[in-house]
């Protein structure tokens, strides 16, 4: 059982950065891939990026390829999605889940409440 926990969500203007927290539960939390997702209102959940339990590999969608990075810190049972140049359009709840290293919603078991991003223009 992973319980996760997202943080560091806020308002922010256009071009700047934020990043995001995944805090986790669990001793098993290095074996889960880790992925952010986010849905905007009125929109599908998308699909932002994954990382893998070691850490060592990473995807990221198109839409935030260069401007967004995940790591994570095991010890601390914690991922972080660096978020830079942020735009009105990456407006959205911002959610992690833990499970397969996949880009398929459907390939994780656990989800966190998400933290809200705001971008103004």
């Amino acid at each position: 059982q992973v319980q996760l926990v997202e943080s560091g969500g806020g308002l922010v203007q256009a071009g700047g950065s934020l990043r995001l927290s995944c805090a986790a539960s669990g001793r098993t939390f290095r074996s889960y891939g880790i992925a952010w997702f986010r849905q905007a209102p009125g929109k599908e959940r998308e699909f932002v990026g994954r990382i893998s339990g070691s850490g060592a590999y990473t995807f990221y969608a198109e839409s935030v390829k260069g401007r967004f990075a995940i790591s994570r810190d095991n010890a601390k049972n914690t991922v972080y999605l660096q978020m830079n140049s942020l735009k009105p359009e990456d407006t959205a709840v911002y959610y992690c889940a833990a499970g397969a290293y996949s880009d398929n919603a459907n390939s994780y078991d656990y989800w966190g409440q998400g933290t809200q991003v705001t971008v103004s223009s």
